[in-house]
């Protein structure tokens, strides 16, 4: 019985998210377009027809089409799919790897805050601020909630909760805009931007200080791995901007999933005794 109930929950999981994908593709193309997010409707940026409600299935209306528009025949991008299939995934293991309805809504957000503010960093080098900002207040109000219900009749669940998620934020753009500093003098140019420090305390907020230190070393060596590697093979120049965003989700979602055995395996190395 708990396995059909566990079968029937990632497939609803995989169904929100892959409709929530859906909607993370039109706030990675309009946002930093500034463009309303709810009018026109969906429509093929080509020939601009509206599209169908059955072309807009999440990942399966694209199989359907053979990714083109079934109007004009342009090709879609096989991204729109992948974003929707990403998101899908990443919902089924919030779900299934956090308990309570709070939690499981609370990450599955997070994630979506994740992956719209990274592909938008792909694409224009740039983290809104609309989306780290409202990400950070989401955060801090994740945090009371959860506090909140953890001991409901007294303010000792919330004030713990809250200063977490402050202390996370503070944590984050500080040491970033710190890192970023410290990288400029380095190269003598802008090593990163302003946005990330603003993401980073989003992360802080959501993720608490200890998993924000985690998700930010984890990033660095995401980043100098992947960026490293495509100087070695010449794909990049050693001045080109990278978009750091990417990293920086990356490793929240690791962190999110994987943090506590992770730090738990580092306790157990360096310091045995505690």
């Amino acid at each position: 019985m708990d396995t059909w109930i566990t079968a029937v929950q990632a497939i609803w999981a995989f169904i929100m998210g892959a409709c929530i994908g859906s909607f993370l593709n039109v706030v990675i193309y309009r946002i930093p377009a500034g463009r309303s997010l709810l009018h026109p409707p969906s429509h093929c940026p080509a020939c601009q027809t509206q599209l169908k409600p059955h072309d807009n299935v999440p990942v399966l209306g694209w199989l359907w089409l053979r990714g083109r528009c079934r109007y004009c025949q342009v090709q879609i991008s096989p991204r729109y799919p992948l974003i929707e299939g990403a998101t899908g995934l990443l919902f089924v293991g919030v779900a299934l790897r956090f308990s309570g309805w709070v939690p499981i809504i609370g990450f599955c957000l997070f994630v979506s805050w994740l992956i719209a503010l990274s592909f938008i960093d792909l694409d224009t080098l740039t983290l809104p601020n609309s989306l780290t900002q409202s990400g950070l207040v989401a955060g801090l109000v994740f945090q009371g909630v959860v506090g909140s219900l953890e001991n409901p009749s007294t303010l000792d669940g919330l004030a713990p909760a809250l200063m977490s998620g402050i202390a996370g934020a503070g944590v984050g753009i500080w040491l970033f805009t710190l890192v970023s500093l410290a990288g400029s003098l380095a190269l003598g140019q802008t090593a990163m931007g302003g946005g990330d420090a603003k993401l980073a305390a989003m992360l802080g907020a959501w993720l608490g200080w200890q998993h924000l230190l985690l998700a930010s070393f984890l990033a660095c060596a995401l980043g100098a791995a992947v960026g490293g590697g495509a100087i070695a093979l010449r794909l990049i120049s050693r001045r080109q901007p990278i978009p750091f965003g990417p990293f920086l989700a990356l490793a929240a979602i690791l962190t999110l999933f994987f943090g506590d055995a992770l730090l738990a395996g580092y306790r157990s190395i360096f310091f045995p005794s505690f």
